[in-house]
């Protein structure tokens, strides 16, 4: 597994994550029933990561699986772990927030938020107000790190703005071989200012591990030269070759999944990771 510094924070991170967001009905369960489908499994493929070397998992409020991060994480040093949570759109007064962020930190059982970042922009609360709080959260020792989500590149210019006393660290956002739109301007911006940025979607929601429009040919090619075992790993790798500051975070559904995901120990030449761009036309 390759590691690098997330960012500006000294922490060194798998460039590869653990994502925690399943689908709608799974979160409706937990979230309105207090059942969490395939929970045994999850926790399971969590861990696998964990054992892998993997140590950066996002998750959010509005996943409802915070719970599960927890209960992966017993019995291990929290230190060497970096985890994310997200805030929901709905929790971005000051008031709002700083509740929303404690019940983070009793659901996932630990005294700190490594980063804690805005799901989504607000449309009626003012981004100072919210960024004020943020730093607050820093302040007392909450969180460590404040970043954003889903944000277009004008908004989290914005967001960037809005902070005081501390830097923006990360974004997260919309990102893999056929959705490049991040490439733009959000890659090169975050390049720039020493930001992360998290690719959800790494492998399309599955449709570029199960070989999407791109040619066969090109596929098994690389994957020969570069001993990758799937597409999947290739879809992966091309995100952490394409930038520094690039930390995908798949899903982690099966610890089969998982082990996969932990394997990625190359990154691709330049000339490739253009190959790759022309045969998946931007959607």
């Amino acid at each position: 597994m390759i590691y690098r510094e997330f960012a500006r924070t000294g922490f060194r991170c798998s460039a590869v994550g653990m994502g925690t967001y399943y689908d709608i009905r799974w979160i409706a369960s937990a979230r309105l029933l207090g059942r969490r489908p395939r929970e045994d499994a999850i926790v399971r493929s969590i861990r696998t990561g964990l054992d892998s070397g993997l140590n950066l998992i996002d998750t959010a409020e509005l996943y409802g699986s915070e719970p599960l991060v927890s209960k992966s994480l017993e019995g291990r040093d929290r230190e060497s772990v970096f985890i994310a949570t997200k805030v929901s759109p709905t929790h971005l007064r000051r008031e709002k927030l700083i509740r929303a962020c404690e019940r983070s930190l009793r659901r996932l059982k630990t005294g700190y938020i490594d980063l804690y970042q805005l799901h989504f922009p607000a449309i009626r609360v003012p981004l100072s107000e919210t960024m004020g709080a943020m730093e607050e959260l820093v302040d007392r020792g909450m969180i460590r790190y404040i970043g954003i989500s889903n944000f277009s590149f004008e908004r989290m210019k914005e967001a960037e703005q809005a902070l005081r006393k501390y830097p923006l660290t990360s974004t997260q956002m919309h990102y893999n071989m056929s959705y490049r739109k991040v490439e733009e301007q959000i890659l090169p911006y975050c390049e720039k200012n020493g930001m992360a940025l998290l690719p959800y979607y790494p492998v399309g929601h599955g449709r570029l591990a199960s070989g999407g429009r791109q040619p066969p040919a090109l596929a098994a090619d690389l994957c020969r030269k570069y001993g990758l075992r799937s597409i999947a790993q290739l879809a992966l790798t091309y995100l952490v070759s394409r930038s520094n500051c690039t930390f995908p975070i798949p899903r982690a559904r099966t610890p089969e999944h998982v082990a996969e995901n932990s394997g990625i120990d190359a990154l691709l030449d330049p000339s490739d990771l253009d190959a790759l761009a022309s045969a998946y036309p931007e959607r």
